[in-house]
């Protein structure tokens, strides 16, 4: 996990935040500990917390731990024979003798194999013989007979930035479980590959669910760990509760750095333009348009066959990220997006042009787009032919509050 930028080899500072279990007043009762980490190799660019092992082992010395992970808990690692190899965070915490008990899969499952909204089942990690509890479909929460017996369950998934990537909604369920049984929870960092944006509407209480469980906007600009902090901070969870947390943090790390993800956080976000993309285009899935599922350029390229016909088109496919895709053997045309450039907010051009485009209005957006949006306002707004730069106006006052706000949780600035 090297980044193009390179910061001194050996880093003495990082810093462990520990948040209480107990109640607090509006000020949040982080406590600060200093530590020393140094890599067991000279190392120049970004570390992930995962990588940061020396904060952690030493907390999961002789504790039966549960772990919270999928494809993407990978990390760099020198072996003893000086060798560097690159590992599942499970198969890590094995060589180093650490008591693991469960995995437990989130959205996509530990493999990360299964389609968007595919239900996942429990079963049994075949390569470690671990039993593996899927959080997604009707088990998002760890229920306490689940939990039992672990004291300490660890956090290692890549996020992207966006509200509805639902890893921060199964960071919100773990979290409140881990309050609920008085379990310590250690979230091991990852740099956001959308670091740098905070833009969108910020979410309307009325229409919360599992693709946005919180008052923040579409592209929150934190990292998974300083997000446990804020739902924490903020008193998110049922009946308030605070969870035991400790978050370790990445390396070298600012959130205006470009990171590029080594693996897929999940099947239909392939390469560096579709993570870039995604929070912009994914609000098409809330229209009659396909975002390329069933095809190789998933959130890279956008079209339905009540576009007008253009050089452009595509024709989805069943595949590895979508079993029975939108629009499956049906010409779509639209737009090839996989050349354009890197985005630096929520780009809304694309949707209006479509919108403005389609064949019958009535039937471009279903009810999964408030979902997504977090509001009415932005589609009332497409509708009426809102100008974007009248549409970007409207989010600045909650955007202005969300940033003010956030600053209270940030590692990295």
């Amino acid at each position: 996990m090297i980044s193009n930028l390179v910061f001194k080899n050996t880093v003495l500072f990082s810093v462990l935040l520990m948040v209480s279990c107990s109640s607090s007043g509006k000020n949040i009762e982080n406590r600060e500990k200093k530590i020393e980490t140094t890599t067991e190799k000279p190392n120049q660019g970004i570390q992930t917390g995962a990588e940061n092992y020396t904060a952690y082992l030493p907390l999961l010395k002789d504790k039966k731990v549960g772990i919270v992970t999928n494809q993407t808990g990978v990390l760099n690692y020198y072996s003893p024979e000086e060798t560097q190899v690159n590992l599942n965070i499970v198969d890590f915490l094995l060589a180093k003798k650490i008591k693991l008990q469960k995995i437990f899969a989130p959205e996509h499952g530990f493999r990360g194999t299964a389609d968007a909204g595919e239900h996942v089942i429990d079963g049994k990690d075949t390569k470690t013989g671990l039993p593996i509890i899927s959080l997604y479909g009707d088990n998002k929460k760890p229920k306490a007979e689940q939990l039992a017996g672990i004291d300490v369950v660890v956090f290692d998934l890549q996020d992207v930035g966006a509200r509805f990537y639902t890893y921060i909604s199964s960071l919100h369920y773990i979290m409140e479980a881990c309050a609920e049984n008085n379990i310590q929870l250690i979230v091991l960092d990852r740099p956001n590959p959308n670091g740098s944006i905070v833009d969108g509407p910020v979410l309307e209480k009325e229409f919360t669910s599992f693709v946005g469980m919180h008052p923040i906007p579409l592209l929150h600009g934190m990292t998974i760990g300083e997000y446990a902090q804020m739902i924490n901070g903020e008193k998110w969870l049922k009946n308030e509760l605070k969870c035991k947390l400790t978050v370790i943090p990445c390396l070298n790390y600012k959130h205006e750095m470009f990171y590029s993800l080594p693996m897929k956080p999940s099947p239909n976000l392939p390469n560096d333009q579709a993570i870039n993309l995604y929070a912009s285009l994914c609000l098409f899935e809330g229209t009659n348009v396909s975002v390329g599922r069933g095809t190789e350029k998933q959130f890279q390229i956008y079209g339905s066959p009540f576009l007008p016909k253009s050089e452009f088109s595509f024709t989805p496919i069943p595949n590895f990220g979508a079993k029975d895709p939108l629009y499956k053997n049906l010409l779509c045309y639209g737009e090839d997006l996989t050349k354009a450039t890197k985005v630096s907010k929520l780009e809304l051009k694309w949707i209006i042009k479509a919108y403005n485009e389609t064949s019958d209005k009535t039937k471009f957006f279903n009810p999964f787009f408030t979902k997504l949006a977090g509001t009415k306002k932005l589609q009332e707004q497409i509708e009426t032919g809102t100008s974007d730069a009248d549409i970007r106006k409207s989010w600045e006052k909650g955007l202005n509050d969300f940033k003010e706000m956030r600053k209270k949780y940030l590692i990295y600035e």
